[in-house]
């Protein structure tokens, strides 16, 4: 979220009672909704009683929670290309009606989400993170449950273009001894998102203890592993299912090794080119031959 009103948050987040601290995720996590929906509503989603919106706005130097949500609301019809009506419809509609709404409000969900990585401040984000990984010595990628694949995608596309990359699954428990030989040259892509795994976290802790960077993809400013973090690239998991959606955090691996692919220039090419070399010597795909050409 890139309001003023952000830093006094997040400035003010370790010294919040519980569910106050509960509350100042919704408002980072959640600006659209923000500017949207009545304060019993947010209360509702949020998990706390309609009082503790007020209590924090309050906190914050508000008279109340409308003066702080006016904020948000300026902010959405500040925006370049405002989505407030698309994100109104999508959270207004109700669940149950249908296979086919289902599946509808998923793909809105992810839309939204997806649109998020397109502002500037993602964008910003994503390029600086590019920048950092393409001149590491190494780049260690680490994601565990679901943000797993995530973390594969990046350390797999990765190695095709060059890049040494190393991916930290901790087969036969030996995720501890991948870390041994991380430094100052070196950068950390951790993936992690509610609830967050803690040896992510611990990882992310060894790796700035020996000086190297860590990049996070996360769902949330406050996540414990940003403040450990050179750059973090925020991406959004809620969808109207049961589940929290790992769509946007791929699509942000797949942003950052096309950005990375762009920065080795010539050294992507030949990397790749001797990666196809290879994978044609073992025949490893089934191609279809082209015909011959008659005479």
């Amino acid at each position: 979220m890139d309001l003023p009103i952000s830093g006094a948050i997040k400035d003010s987040y370790e010294r919040l009672p519980r569910q106050m601290k509960v509350v100042a995720r919704w408002l980072l996590d959640h600006p659209t909704e923000v500017a949207l929906l009545s304060m019993r509503e947010q209360a509702r989603r949020a998990g706390v009683p309609p009082a503790t919106l007020t209590r924090l706005a309050q906190r914050l130097g508000f008279d109340g929670f409308d003066k702080l949500k006016a904020i948000f609301a300026d902010n959405i019809r500040e925006r370049p290309e405002s989505f407030a009506g698309r994100a109104g419809e999508l959270l207004v509609r109700r669940k149950g009606e249908g296979d086919a709404a289902l599946i509808s409000d998923t793909i809105k969900a992810l839309q939204d989400h997806l649109r998020e990585l397109a502002e500037p401040s993602a964008i910003a984000a994503l390029a600086a993170a590019a920048d950092i990984m393409a001149k590491a010595r190494q780049i260690f990628c680490l994601g565990l449950r679901s943000s797993f694949p995530a973390a594969y995608l990046l350390q797999y596309v990765g190695a095709l273009l060059g890049s040494s990359t190393v991916l930290i699954d901790g087969i036969g428990g030996t995720a501890n001894d991948v870390l041994r030989s991380i430094g100052p040259k070196d950068v950390l892509l951790a993936v992690t998102v509610s609830p967050y795994t803690r040896w992510t976290v611990q990882a992310a802790e060894f790796a700035v203890s020996r000086g190297a960077k860590v990049v996070a993809l996360t769902d949330s400013e406050l996540s414990p592993i940003a403040k450990l973090s050179k750059i973090v690239i925020r991406v959004q998991t809620e969808t109207p299912s049961f589940f929290h959606t790992m769509t946007p955090a791929f699509v942000a691996a797949e942003c950052l090794v096309e950005l990375i692919a762009a920065k080795r220039g010539s050294r992507a090419l030949e990397a790749l080119a001797a990666n196809e070399a290879q994978l044609a010597a073992f025949d490893t795909y089934v191609l279809k031959k082209r015909r011959k050409r008659e005479a």
